[in-house]
């Protein structure tokens, strides 16, 4: 049987693996990790048994598309990891495994029925009969130990590390959608945003010529991100940071809300199917100018609790729709995301501050040069390949990201109109 908990994490833990270098790690560093991971995991699970005041973990079903049954999304975690390397003996290869590798009988033998999203469609997702949260930790604690003895035995190259490092990277971005749920919930976990430093003056850079994409050997890659090729950049001036309170106050005084010549087509028909006219960004209870005419007031849900948010934070839970709305609004354009990576790589020391709220990028997701879908979002809800042409690139990091996670060159991605998540933006000049 597993232990109570996973094995403590040791003292004097380098830094290495809340880097983004984590890519590249090797088995010692990947082992430290993946405990830190399913310790994070098992904490958020914790901090919801305490808001909820249950071990049952039964949350509201609100029709989100991010809101999912914790004790469902905690699980699946432990599933994919065995999924992806206890169970799939074909896992040397790496990216060039099959996407229906020869598998193995799970530790559990109802794991596929349960946790399967191939097979549990997301109202299965909700139906009773999921293991508790007892036996969902003990879960969690087995794979864990499988995956671990496992990797002592793999071998030190890309491939034989590849889906060790998904599996980390994918409990990375789960444990985001936790905290993304408990605000939607409206869940006190005790999680705040990361203070906001003084805003600056937008600023200038010079005309370049810059490699977007990671290049072969660069260890672990989402499908999205890779296919180095390089592009010209013609000089631009682009904000030191994502468009804030105070100035999305402004926007909203002046109707823009009501303007429908702001808005792109789409994003106005968007706009008219929110319920009750929608006038604000999510979770907003109170937004508009303070009545002397100077400053602003922002009165924002936060997991469960009614606070003011402060002007010169980032504007956040914004679905692409507005930040064009804002951008059009203000004669300006929302940043592209080669803009944005090279504001991120050489203008930090200039004030350019990211890891705020993840950024919206114009423009829809494409396929870089070389792209190829991995075994993992083939046919997953990570899949790109459905999304290009229709999604939207976001850049940067939250509050709620892991470090590990927290690169200039991570290219995430949603749909439009998709506000749930951390999401602002920052614009350009025209």
């Amino acid at each position: 049987m597993p232990s109570s908990s996973p094995p403590p994490l040791p003292t004097g833990l380098p830094h290495s693996i809340d880097s983004p270098d984590m890519q590249r790690a090797g088995r010692e560093l990947l082992s430290l990790a993946l405990i830190d991971a399913r310790n994070h995991t098992l904490h958020l699970l914790s901090l919801y048994e305490e808001a909820l005041g249950s071990p049952a973990l039964a949350v509201e079903r609100t029709g989100d598309a991010g809101v999912v049954p914790p004790l469902w999304l905690a699980g699946h975690i432990g599933w994919f990891a065995e999924w992806w390397i206890g169970r799939n003996t074909q896992r040397a290869f790496g990216a060039d495994c099959p996407v229906r590798p020869t598998r193995l009988a799970a530790i559990e033998p109802a794991a596929d029925d349960w946790w399967n999203p191939a097979q549990v469609s997301p109202a299965q997702r909700w139906s009773p009969g999921l293991p508790d949260l007892a036996q969902t930790k003990a879960y969690l604690l087995e794979t864990l130990e499988s995956t671990l003895e496992l990797l002592e035995h793999a071998a030190e190259t890309d491939p034989g590390l590849y889906f060790y490092r998904l599996a980390l990277f994918h409990e990375d971005l789960r444990g985001e959608q936790f905290i993304v749920m408990a605000q939607t919930l409206g869940l006190p976990l005790g999680i705040e945003p990361m203070p906001a430093a003084v805003t600056r003056e937008p600023l200038l850079l010079p005309a370049t010529q810059w490699e977007l994409g990671l290049p072969e050997g660069c260890g672990f890659a989402f499908a999205q991100e890779q296919g180095a090729h390089r592009v010209e950049v013609p000089e631009f001036e682009i904000d030191a940071q994502p468009v804030t309170w105070s100035q999305f106050i402004e926007f909203v005084d002046e109707g823009g809300y009501d303007r429908e010549e702001l808005w792109h087509p789409q994003g106005w028909r968007w706009l008219a199917s929110q319920i009750e006219g929608r006038r604000g960004p999510r979770h907003i209870e109170q937004i508009g100018v303070a009545r002397n005419g100077t400053g602003g007031s922002v009165l924002q849900h936060r997991f469960g609790a009614t606070v003011r948010a402060a002007g010169h934070h980032s504007a956040v839970h914004l679905s692409w729709w507005e930040a064009d709305a804002w951008a059009r609004w203000a004669g300006r354009r929302i940043a592209t995301e080669v803009e944005w990576e090279i504001a991120a790589h050489t203008a930090a020391r200039r004030g350019f501050r990211w890891a705020d709220v993840h950024e919206w990028t114009a423009g829809t997701l494409r396929p870089w040069p070389g792209f190829r879908a991995d075994p993992w979002s083939a046919g997953s809800e990570f899949d790109p390949v459905p999304a290009f042409g229709e999604a939207r690139v976001l850049r940067g990091a939250s509050f709620a990201t892991r470090s590990r996670l927290r690169s200039p060159r991570r290219r995430s991605f949603a749909l439009p109109d998709r506000d749930d998540g951390f999401f602002g933006f920052r614009t350009c000049a025209l």
